[in-house]
Formats: C-alpha cells, sequence, structure tokens
C-alpha cells in the first residue's frame, strides 16, 4: 500500500513538474526567437544579410532591423575610415632599391559591403588592399629617379594614390588620404648624395667668394674712377680759374697803361734805333 502511495505520489510531482517547467522551456525558447528576430547595425557599419548561405545584394543601413531567426544572418562590416600601414619595396628608374613606408587611410562604401564579403570576405585588406598599394607603388616609383622621389616626393604621392584609387574603386573602396610617410635608400645612395651635397656646398662657397672678390674689385676700380675724375675736376677747375684771370687782365689792359708799364720798365737810356729812325747817342757830344 505505501508503495502504491508513493508512485502515485511520485506521478502527481512529475505532472506538477512538466506543468510548471513545459511553459518556461516555451517561453524562454520564445524570447531568444524573439531576440533572435532583431539585429542592430552599429553607427558607421552596414549589415550584410546571408540567407541560408545566400549573400543579399542590398546591405542593412545603421539601426534596428528584423531578420528570420535561425534562417538569416548578419555579418557587420565598417564602414568607417581605417588606416593600414604597409612596406613597400620598388626600385627606381635608376635601379635604386627603395623601401618604402607607407600610410593609407581608407573606408569601404556603404552600398559595397555585400560584394566585398561575397567575393573576398572580412580579410579583404590582406587579400586585395595591400597588393594593390605595394603594386601601385613599384608602377609608379619605376618612372622616377631615386634623386627625383626626393624631390617631387608630393608628386610622387599623388600618382600612386591615382593608380591605388583606379585599382579599389570597382571593389568599392574609397581611398580618403595616402602618405608615403619615409623613403629607405641603399647605404650607397646616401653616401653618394651626401658627397654630391658636399660638392655642392663647396662650389656654392667658391662662387660666393669669387663674387665678392669681383664686388671688392670692382668697389676699389670704382673709388679710382672717381678719385681721377676728382682730380681732373679739380685741374679743369683751376685752369679756367687761371684762364678767367687772364681774360680778365688782358681785357683791363689799354694804351696808357702800356706806355705808362713801358716808362715804369725804362733804365733811361735810349735806344739806338726804334723802328726805321736812326737816333744819336748824344751823351757824348754833350760833353
Amino acid at each position: 500500500m505505501k508503495k502504491q502511495n508513493i508512485v502515485m505520489d511520485e506521478a502527481k510531482i512529475g505532472t506538477t513538474v512538466k506543468r510548471i517547467v513545459l511553459p518556461v522551456v516555451i517561453g524562454l525558447l520564445a524570447l531568444v526567437i524573439l531576440f533572435s528576430a532583431f539585429i542592430i547595425v552599429p553607427a558607421g557599419s552596414t549589415g550584410v544579410v546571408i540567407t541560408l548561405g545566400k549573400v543579399a545584394e542590398t546591405p542593412l543601413q545603421e539601426g534596428l532591423h528584423l531578420k528570420i531567426p535561425f534562417v538569416q544572418e548578419v555579418e557587420i562590416m565598417s564602414n568607417k575610415i581605417q588606416k593600414i600601414e604597409v612596406d613597400a619595396p620598388a626600385v627606381s628608374k635608376d635601379l635604386q632599391s627603395i623601401s618604402s613606408d607607407i600610410a593609407v587611410n581608407f573606408r569601404v562604401g556603404n552600398k559595397s559591403a555585400s560584394y566585398i564579403f561575397q567575393n573576398i570576405g572580412q580579410d579583404y585588406q590582406t587579400i586585395m588592399l595591400l597588393p594593390a598599394v605595394q603594386e601601385s607603388m613599384k608602377s609608379v616609383t619605376a618612372k622616377y629617379t631615386a634623386e627625383e622621389l626626393i624631390t617631387e616626393r608630393a608628386q610622387v604621392g599623388q600618382e600612386v594614390k591615382t593608380t591605388l584609387e583606379e585599382k579599389v574603386s570597382s571593389y568599392g573602396i574609397v581611398i580618403e588620404k595616402f602618405n608615403i610617410v619615409n623613403f629607405e635608400f641603399s647605404e650607397e645612395f646616401n653616401l653618394a648624395i651626401e658627397a654630391k651635397q658636399v660638392a655642392e656646398q663647396n662650389l656654392i662657397k667658391t662662387k660666393t667668394e669669387q663674387e665678392q672678390a669681383i664686388v671688392i674689385a670692382e668697389a676699389e676700380a670704382q673709388k679710382q674712377i672717381i678719385a681721377a675724375e676728382a682730380e681732373a675736376t679739380a685741374i679743369l677747375q683751376k685752369a679756367e680759374a687761371q684762364a678767367e684771370a687772364n681774360r680778365q687782365v688782358a681785357a683791363s689792359l689799354n694804351d696808357d697803361l702800356i706806355e705808362y708799364s713801358k716808362v715804369e720798365k725804362w733804365n733811361g737810356e735810349l735806344p739806338v734805333a726804334t723802328g726805321g729812325n736812326t737816333f744819336m747817342d748824344i751823351s757824348g757830344a754833350a760833353e
């Protein structure tokens, strides 16, 4: 009798447990299904919808969306600006080995997330973008000599950026910014550049010294010319002053002054002859 009662009690307990647990389990499953029917796409991202392995062409934009539980899944793809750094070895036009550090800012276009996920995958940076950067760098640097890569660095960077954009734009990747962080050349090339700079500096120094010497010589010659011109001017002025004095003296002479001058200079002796007349010396006759 006791065993029968115990069995009946256990049956009642089992029935009660089933009545309590089963609704709880069903409720939990319902909650799981309910929550799995919603997906939130974060800001700056798009959601790639995959239905039983098939990728939808149009991705989900930011915000809350519905999806079919256990049938659809959503892969989040970032559309924010990202940065990669690439080591891009290359060879210049004059066959100089170059190691370049490249920094690229890029983003995935909002409408391109599904295409990239379906054809390349989440690891698109390694599979597609990095090789495109390296190939673009090689193709452009081959057009320039090593020296031109240094002197025309900005132009080279812009050309590489344009080449890179042509390679990745078809995949929906947008290049926001491209920077050549550093160029590294062989030690032999660096030594050659240094020697060239030293030679150019010495040449500039020599030219400067020559120009200074020319300036000094020209200044000294000009000084001598000025002194000679001043001396010639002084002599000319003196001669002109003397001539003016002579002119004034000549202008002041008249016949009376000339006769007076003759009398002042006469020594008291009469000349023997003046002109065509003959004078007798009468000093002896008087005796």
